[in-house]
């Protein structure tokens, strides 16, 4: 097979690969009653949390005002909290609930094991390889968003 046949190949494989990650949020978005922006939040949450108000506007790339929408409906949900940063007391930090540890324990730890387990079947220089790829697609994407903003 040719090198830009193989290209094409992996270019379609990204696009299908795009789209699973999709029906995946979708699925878990619907399992736990939360829209796509909210189901965001929450992984910055319990990824970096408790996480100032501020870092999740960023991370989401959302005004201050629809952060704190989103933050509320969350709050509703029972996936997280609001405390007091005892460092600065104008800032509020969002922290993750036990209902949303048990969350990410049901949907998003079985996904990583998974992962790992189906990584496993690659030695050291091919993982180093993906981790290589990885990254570059990370960055060939960010690239492209900040192309496109800046069309605007």
């Amino acid at each position: 097979m040719s090198k830009r046949v193989v290209i094409g190949e992996i270019a379609m494989e990204l696009r299908q690969l795009q789209q699973s990650f999709d029906v995946f949020d979708e699925a878990a978005a619907a399992r736990l009653g939360l829209n796509r922006t909210d189901l965001r939040c929450l992984d910055v949450v319990l990824g970096d949390g408790p996480v100032p108000a501020g870092q999740i506007s960023l991370a989401l790339k959302l005004s201050p005002a629809a952060t704190t929408t989103v933050i509320d409906r969350l709050e509703r949900a029972g996936m997280v909290f609001r405390s007091p940063d005892p460092g600065n007391r104008r800032r509020v930090l969002v922290a993750a609930t036990d209902a949303a540890r048990s969350a990410e324990a049901e949907i998003f730890v079985p996904v990583g094991q998974a992962g790992a387990q189906a990584l496993q079947e690659y030695g050291p220089d091919e993982l180093a390889i993906i981790l290589d790829f990885l990254r570059t697609a990370r960055r060939v994407q960010e690239e492209q968003a900040a192309r496109i903003r800046a069309l605007s």
